[in-house]
């Protein structure tokens, strides 16, 4: 996501001291960052229902800042590296809520003719595949207050991630791996690792087509949670770019396979995937708590489109549907609507302003376990800066 933003560059220059260095060869590290912050309003939260009016540190963006650093390494080949930090702005809290102190962290190579491998805390198949070709925003690509599609992402990054990504002319494919590191309960008991910084097992890729303003792909991971279950997870989807219209529409599923290895598995991996589920800021569309209650399939379908009224303004509409099943008892078999319009100004290439109205309905589970609520409305207004 860094190149897309606006950033300092600072470049240096690095001379062979051998002899036998036939030319000079070159490096560069990129300074960038995002500072986001926002007044949201929700009505239908809390104990009493009375509404939450509050600061939030991101908006529109979660705020980062973060280094990309390149090396040339002569025939074709380079060396890459990057460090991204994510914070709130209000409290200057860091890492931001459900993160690790590097959102991303990692070192590869990049051949001009093979594509890139890279190894480290990284984004997965899934959100590299939405991000690029069917974000809801084009502009952001995600609101960061009201961002259910993300709950569909298997947690959107993996740690110890080797990742493959190359390019034949518009097609793109990406290959991921990660490694457990024996972070299971079968290996760890009572002491497994259910951070969001833990360690998962994953395997999966994506294929992209892009070109004439049209994007679309498909992508697959399986993730292995610490207690021995699998969740099979994929998205499908495309954008179309025409004068000032952006049009996308987007498909995923996720279905966790039976669980494996009695009670104590049984709740480790219920909770590992309810944080996935219910953790992107869309008022918790809850999966179930227990093997008997638990959904163990969500599918999500979004529509969307923006529009640039004027070269500073940009507006967006979006729909989403969830639907998830296979509760035994049937309290979690649900559907939740989730709808957001979004309106930004920009002031100049790197600082905006917006004006967000959220709305989320479900029907069969709950939204708000503390009153009960099965709808909620917010509104967000917020100013942001890259740098």
């Amino acid at each position: 996501m860094a190149s897309s933003f606006v950033k300092t560059t600072i470049a240096f220059a690095v001379l062979g001291g051998m002899a036998s260095l036939a030319s000079a060869q070159s490096s560069s590290v990129q300074l960038y960052g995002i500072v986001d912050a926002a007044i949201r309003h929700t009505n239908n939260e809390g104990p009493t229902k009375s509404g939450l009016t509050k600061m939030i540190g991101g908006g529109m963006s979660q705020s980062r800042w973060g280094i990309n650093v390149t090396e040339d390494l002569g025939g074709g080949l380079s060396a890459i590296a990057n460090l991204e930090n994510r914070f709130t702005t209000d409290d200057g809290v860091t890492p931001a809520p459900g993160l690790t102190y590097f959102a991303q962290s990692w070192v590869g190579l990049r051949s001009k003719s093979f594509g890139q491998v890279t190894m480290g805390r990284q984004y997965n198949v899934l959100f590299d595949l939405v991000t690029s070709s069917y974000a809801s925003f084009p502009y952001s690509p995600y609101m960061e207050a009201y961002k259910p599609e993300l709950g569909m992402a298997m947690g959107a990054r993996a740690n110890n991630m080797l990742k493959y990504v190359a390019e034949f002319g518009p097609v793109r494919a990406g290959l991921q791996y990660s490694f457990d590191e024996g972070n299971t309960v079968s290996k760890k008991g009572a002491g497994v690792d259910l951070s969001p910084g833990a360690a998962l097992k994953t395997a999966g890729g994506y294929l992209r087509y892009s070109d004439q303003g049209i994007s679309a792909g498909a992508a697959y991971l399986n993730t292995s949670l610490p207690g021995g279950t699998k969740v099979d997870a994929w998205t499908l989807g495309g954008s179309y770019r025409t004068g000032p219209w952006y049009l996308m529409a987007g498909y995923a599923v996720n279905k966790r396979k039976d669980l494996q290895g009695g009670p104590v598995n049984n709740a480790v991996d219920i909770g590992v995937l309810n944080s996935f589920w219910t953790g992107a800021s869309n008022g918790g569309f809850v999966a179930g708590s227990t093997p008997l209650n638990a959904a163990n399939k969500r599918e999500m379908f979004k529509i969307g489109f923006g529009y640039q009224i004027t070269p500073q303004l940009n507006a967006g509409l979006h729909y989403y549907h969830a639907k998830q099943r296979g509760s035994a008892t049937g309290d979690f078999n649900g559907k939740a609507d989730f709808i957001v319009a979004v309106a930004d100004y920009a002031f100049s290439k790197r600082t905006d302003a917006y004006f967000g109205v959220d709305h989320t309905k479900v029907k069969g589970g709950v939204l708000d376990g503390t009153n009960g609520a099965t709808s909620r409305t917010g509104i967000t207004v917020g100013l942001r800066h890259r740098f």
